[in-house]
């Protein structure tokens, strides 16, 4: 899988024997021979004038040559053959041990399974092609290859399947590059190239970055299975005004940022390496520690935003907000750590230590306050999600009824088996179900039908547009409508001023949230609201006296009002 370059010239121990041992064999294989010559010389010096009196003696002809002399003969006859067997035999292990050395440089050197350069070889033939294009005055492409999805690929179809697909796609790619490329697969489903080019060619470089992904696109065909693949690809190159002769090891850490930021950007594309997404990586990195830091610290809370009925204007319900309160970030918002949070595979640790929290708080509300939680599509994933939920609710003692959990729409078209069978544990121990972010997903009728839902939230982009935008103000009306047929109440989320209110009180029995009616609050100022509405439950604690000198209202009643 290397085009135009030398092999590594290194030599491979194996069978416990390296340069030395072989150094041996040689001598023992020139000794050996120099045996066998050394027997020819004598019987040619001997022979010629004994063998002929031995051959006339036997044929009784003449009388028999000394004894001493005939046994002489016959013992350098069979030097002679021993000699000759015995280098055949070590030229025949010599033989066998090169090609067992090769063999090992060979694994030394290549990927078993797609014949490509390995970790280990790759990166100094790239260093080569680096000192020779810089010689020839080019420079050098890094390419940084992922197979999108593949342990999915891996888990669906076996592990058999998920080989062939590798050295498919290994095939493929080298198909497309140029001479004098060099192709590594760095491990598992990721493959590393290398190719020069000319400065004020780089578009070739991205027609053929193009071309690897639409040929690694076609469908790959095994006996049991009919495989889509795709790949996200990153791109970076020597710097033609630099003094200094860049590394292969520092070219595939840029084309891996590049590969990497092409995957958060949606797969089955392109990126060439920009400096600022180093800088991205960093702190995303950063954050990632953050996070784990935080969990351990018990730094993330729940905030809570007011649930309204429009109608009526009284307080119903509560939606949790998961904030972060970071010794090093500060105040981080969860459109920011929670998609990193979803990646680490640690969202469901977080959510539920959140959810353990917002019902120990919600259970000194008044009876008559719900409490609403997001539930991220990755817990979804998770078929054990319902009991663990139902055990959290029942350690806190919070009752079933006031608990409504929300599922976006899109979960709806990952698995919809799954979400139907954690829906339906969670809805028959009394616990409520509302759809958020209806009108984004394009769910349909049958699912809205098939799914026991408590409840539609309409997504805060339409309502927000309703006072402004006739178009949005038809569609929030046809939800409202939709869920009056299918006997579902509908929450409107993201109201931000009076005018949108207004719009929306012409439409029926809708509850509401949004910053209108404040911004999400602690559990500390979220209990003073409730407090002085008296909707705290019989047996909370009072709320402690916090005003100032004088009577005057704390900093936090300020805020609160």
């Amino acid at each position: 899988m290397i085009k135009g370059t030398q092999p590594l010239e290194k030599t491979i121990e194996t069978s416990g024997r390296g340069l030395g041992g072989a150094l041996k064999a040689a001598d023992r294989d020139l000794l050996t021979l120099g045996i066998a010559i050394a027997a020819v010389i004598l019987f040619v010096g001997t022979g010629g004038t004994i063998m002929p009196q031995i051959v006339r003696s036997w044929m009784g002809q003449g009388t028999a040559p000394d004894m001493l002399l005939t046994n002489a003969v016959l013992l350098n006859i069979a030097l002679l053959i021993f000699g000759w067997r015995r280098y055949n035999d070590l030229h025949k292990e010599m033989l066998e041990r090169r090609q067992a050395e090769e063999r090992a440089r060979q694994l030394a050197e290549r990927d078993p399974l797609t014949g490509c350069l390995n970790r280990r070889s790759g990166p100094p033939a790239i260093d080569a092609l680096i000192r020779k294009s810089r010689e020839q005055q080019q420079e050098v492409a890094v390419l940084m290859i992922d197979i999108d999805n593949f342990k999915q690929i891996n888990d669906l179809n076996g592990h058999r399947t998920g080989d062939h697909v590798l050295t498919t796609i290994a095939k493929r790619i080298e198909a497309e590059l140029p001479q004098d490329s060099v192709l590594i697969r760095i491990g598992g489903d990721e493959f590393a190239c290398a190719l020069p080019f000319h400065y004020h060619t780089r578009d070739r470089v991205d027609g053929m970055a193009d071309s690897i992904i639409a040929r690694v696109s076609t469908p790959v065909e095994d006996t049991e299975a009919h495989i889509e693949t795709t790949i996200s690809l990153g791109l970076t190159h020597t710097d033609p005004h630099s003094d200094t002769i860049a590394t292969a090891d520092r070219l595939i850490h840029c084309a891996d940022i590049a590969m990497y930021h092409a995957k958060k950007r949606g797969r089955n594309r392109h990126y060439w390496f920009e400096t600022q997404m180093e800088d991205e990586l960093r702190y995303r990195s950063e954050m990632e520690a953050g996070i784990r830091e935080g969990l351990k610290n018990d730094e993330f809370v729940p905030y809570y935003e007011q649930q309204i009925d429009l109608e009526t204007g009284d307080l119903v319900g509560f939606e949790m907000l998961a904030r972060w309160h970071s010794e090093k970030f500060g105040l981080v918002s969860p459109e920011i750590f929670i998609p990193i949070a979803e990646d680490m595979d640690l969202i469901g640790n977080l959510s539920e230590s959140l959810i353990r929290k917002a019902l120990d708080d919600a259970s000194e509300w008044a009876a008559s306050i719900s409490l609403s939680v997001n539930i991220s599509p990755v817990q979804l994933r998770d078929p054990w999600f319902a009991q663990k939920l139902l055990h959290i609710l029942f350690d806190s003692g919070f009752p079933p009824h006031r608990l409504e959990v929300e599922i976006t729409e899109s979960c709806l078209h990952e698995n919809v088996g799954a979400v139907r069978s954690i829906v339906t544990s969670l809805k028959n121990q009394g616990i409520r179900i509302s759809l958020d972010d209806f009108g984004t997903g394009y769910s349909s009728l049958s699912q809205l039908r098939s799914l026991p839902f408590d409840r539609l939230k309409i997504d805060r982009s339409f309502v927000t547009e309703i006072a402004a935008e006739e178009v949005s103000g038809e569609l929030v009306r046809a939800i409202v409508s939709l869920g009056k047929g299918l006997s579902l109440p509908v929450t409107a989320e993201g109201i931000e001023n009076g005018h949108v209110l207004e719009k929306l009180r012409g439409l029926g029995e809708i509850e509401g949230q949004g910053y209108f009616y404040g911004r999400p609050e602690d559990a500390a100022t979220t209990r003073e609201r409730l407090a002085a509405l008296n909707l705290l439950a019989k047996s909370a604690a009072p709320v402690r006296d916090k005003t100032g000198p004088a009577g005057q209202p704390t900093e936090d009643q300020r805020k609160a009002s």
